[in-house]
């Protein structure tokens, strides 16, 4: 193996990524590939006669795939800002991944293959050689840029990341892009932790996405897809991905601005953290304005300690006996105090629902007939039920919201 000296030298001699990359192959004796931030492959280096699915086609396609780019986006140590080794699937050979940073901006990965195990006996010097030159030049090749971003994908990351400061400076970046003319109903936000344990390193979701799904454009970003939907768009094209490759799927209330992207994606990372849990018994595509809702009782569940001691006597009798009392409590509510409706509700007779409210009031002193107290009663026992019967028992019917939703 040699030394860093020639990778040195071709460093202030040759300004240029694919003859360092080759010198960082040679140098580190392995193929590798270095990636920019958008998981688009900026170079690689190969032996002759090495040869690797997953590495070929990454070079072929010109970029990662979303499996491999969730796996940056998802490791603790290269959040870290640290290199991390992977097992892959469809491939004997474990990857090395590190950051490349310089000026305190990370602009990109290089990805070492490990083709012998020799990997772990480099020197972390040598390694940290190599990662800085490819890192500068990197630096160097972006800033001979016209624009700041070359691509609508990245004004998009861009734009998720805070880094676009107004609209009219989000109009100019988006204007020589797709972006400029693009009126998308709303997005699908794609889960891809259960997807890429399976299928780790195959590239058939992108294709199925963008066959199922006209114009949608969909990127990685954070380790999730983005995915746009138009105008008269079937939520019911997600059924058969789900089922084929075990996804976890939320799609964001309407887009009426791309430059208010931001708000409606973190909602729908709010979501999506709900739908992937590993707790969560419901199904697997979800909107938004379903889980409306059961957002909001989960962000409010940090005042637990204030339920009222009438809800929390409810919910004791209903634990120890079997009785419904806290459920009656809500669907009365939420049903504006109509016996009718909560009885429907219910599928209950009317009498066991009046002799409820009788109970409610003379055993628990619950206050049904002061309005002033109907919030918190309500709000207390939404976050009891939460507890008690999970967060399925929160989520609105589909039929029900069929006409809120884009479509």
């Amino acid at each position: 193996m040699q030394d860093t000296t020639v990778l040195l030298a071709d460093f202030f001699a040759q300004d240029d990524l694919a003859r360092l990359t080759a010198d960082a192959g040679e140098l580190l004796d392995c193929p590798l590939m270095v990636i920019d931030d958008a998981f688009r492959v900026a170079a690689h280096y190969a032996p002759p006669d090495f040869s690797d699915p997953l590495f070929d086609r990454a070079v072929q396609q010109g970029v990662i795939t979303y499996e491999a780019g969730a796996i940056i986006s998802r490791s603790p140590a290269l959040s870290a800002r640290r290199p991390d080794y992977v097992e892959v699937a469809d491939s004997t050979r474990r990857r090395r991944f590190a950051p490349l940073i310089s000026a305190g901006v990370r602009l990109g990965y290089l990805v070492c293959v490990d083709i012998d195990g020799h990997l772990a006996d480099i020197p972390a010097e040598t390694f940290r050689t190599a990662e800085t030159v490819l890192a500068k030049q990197l630096f160097v090749e972006a800033s001979r840029q016209d624009k700041p971003f070359g691509t609508a994908e990245e004004i998009l990351m861009h734009l998720l990341d805070g880094g676009l400061p107004s609209a009219a400076y989000f109009r100019l970046q988006a204007s020589s892009t797709y972006l400029a003319d693009f009126h998308p109903a709303a997005f699908a936000l794609i889960d891809l932790a259960a997807y890429h344990a399976l299928y780790l390193g195959k590239s058939q979701l992108k294709d199925e996405l963008t066959y199922r799904f006209y114009a949608s454009h969909p990127f990685l970003y954070q380790g999730d897809v983005i995915l746009f939907l138009h105008e008269g768009y079937d939520p019911a094209g997600f059924d058969a991905l789900v089922e084929e490759f075990h996804l976890k799927v939320v799609i964001s209330g309407p887009i009426t601005d791309l430059y208010g992207l931001p708000a409606l994606y973190r909602t729908a990372r709010e979501a999506l953290d709900l739908v992937a849990d590993a707790g969560f018994c419901g199904g697997s595509v979800y909107h938004v304005e379903q889980l409306r809702t059961l957002l909001m009782l989960t962000a409010a569940r940090r005042y637990r300690s204030l339920i009222l001691p009438q809800v929390k006597a409810l919910a004791a009798c209903d634990r120890e006996k079997g009785s419904q009392y806290c459920e009656t409590l809500y669907t009365y509510l939420t049903c504006g105090r109509s016996l009718k409706d909560t009885c429907a509700a219910l599928f209950t007779h009317r009498n066991t629902v009046l002799y409820r409210i009788h109970k409610m009031r003379e055993d628990f002193a619950v206050p049904l007939d002061d309005p002033a107290a109907h919030t918190a009663l309500l709000l207390s026992t939404a976050l009891t039920l939460l507890d008690s019967k999970g967060a399925e028992f929160f989520i609105a019917d589909p039929a029900t919201q069929a006409a809120k939703i884009p479509l």
